[in-house]
């Protein structure tokens, strides 16, 4: 099955909470989404990354979506994670976390890409659900 749709993030930079992860140098940042579409969900969680951020580094995250997928409720985990190479993300994988999905999600799995053209985020995830 195929879900797309555009979606808003707001991310915000946060401070190391203890001295190893300050020491490490990572960027530490908290993820707030809000998907329309197919998917009619939020998206809440936390990403660390190196690097410049805009030329070269790498970036992992998990992310709990809690809404609507095609009309079944319920929420599920994703683990994303990608380098950038000269500006230009690399191996960039979006998957859903195994038997994550909760209510009518259970079972949910699946992997995201995600596009970014013109300034807006978009969305397409190929998933498959047990049947009802």
């Amino acid at each position: 099955m195929h879900a797309s749709g555009e979606f808003e993030v707001k991310v915000t930079p946060q401070k190391a909470d203890n001295a190893d992860a300050e020491a490490g140098g990572f960027a530490r940042l908290a993820l707030n989404k809000r998907y329309h579409g197919t998917l009619d969900a939020i998206g809440q969680g936390e990403m660390l990354a190196s690097g410049d951020g805009s030329t070269a580094g790498a970036y992992v995250a998990i992310e709990k979506v809690s809404g609507s997928l095609d009309g079944r409720k319920g929420s599920f985990v994703l683990l994303h994670s990608a380098v950038m190479v000269g500006g230009v993300p690399r191996d960039w994988s979006i998957t859903v976390v195994p038997e994550s999905g909760t209510g009518e999600l259970k079972g949910l799995e699946g992997n995201a890409r995600i596009t970014i053209a013109g300034g807006k985020h978009s969305y397409a995830f190929e998933y498959h659900l047990p049947e009802s």
